[in-house]
């Protein structure tokens, strides 16, 4: 397996964390009003979500890689536009006119497992931010390597929970995120777009090959 392919998955999967969203802002929020222990409870309770949603994402991806290379670069195009849409979203947000909100919760595990098994916008997210970073090493993808990304995903999903707890552990860094949060949310859109515009440019041409290819198959006699 490409040590490549290990570091997309791991990057894709602390993006995935890291990314300002309503788990994100829970998190805060507990950490806010509970402390460190509390946000940290809540982080691992949503480590299982993450690490559902990673699974699923891979099995998608990889499948259609082994259906047909041609199936996985329609996947890739169409992950690139949602990543894309995204990134223009985040882009144009607005500034929120309330203030930061602190949460209380009796179990802020059970809470975070919640968070992260509902979230409806986990598997969509996942699957684009997985293929953008694994497109360029597409042609190693397979069955066999699912073990070893699905791995190298639970160490990025740990790091990034590391660091949201480290955060939350220091009441200035935290106060910095709430004043920046529109900055912080727009600077996240361009690394959407980023992503978006890797994933559609490793797609596109093997888009365009397959079909070129597909077209004179139909033409011979």
């Amino acid at each position: 397996m490409e040590i490549s392919m290990l570091i997309g998955a791991m990057v894709a999967a602390a993006i995935y964390t890291l990314t300002p969203g309503p788990a994100f802002l829970a998190m805060l929020g507990i950490g806010a009003a509970q402390g460190r222990r509390a946000s940290a409870g809540f982080l691992f309770g949503h480590f299982a979500g993450d690490i559902m949603w990673a699974s699923l994402a891979l099995v998608a991806i990889i499948g259609s890689r082994v259906l047909d290379p041609m199936v996985f670069d329609i996947l890739a195009m169409i992950c690139g536009v949602y990543l894309f849409w995204l990134g223009i979203r985040a882009v144009t947000a607005k500034r929120k006119v309330d203030g930061a909100v602190t949460i209380t919760v009796r179990n802020p595990w059970r809470r975070g497992i919640i968070f992260g098994i509902t979230n409806p916008k986990g598997y969509p997210v996942a699957v684009a931010m997985f293929t953008a970073l694994l497109a360029q090493d597409a042609a190693s993808l397979g069955w066999d390597s699912m073990t070893g990304l699905l791995l190298a995903s639970a160490v990025g999903f740990l790091i990034a929970d590391l660091i949201l707890i480290w955060i939350v552990g220091l009441g200035v860094l935290r106060r910095m995120y709430q004043r920046h949060e529109i900055w912080i949310v727009r600077a996240t859109g361009i690394l959407f777009i980023g992503f978006a515009v890797q994933a559609i440019a490793n797609a596109l041409p093997n888009l365009g090959h397959s079909l070129a290819h597909g077209f004179s198959t139909l033409r011979k006699p």
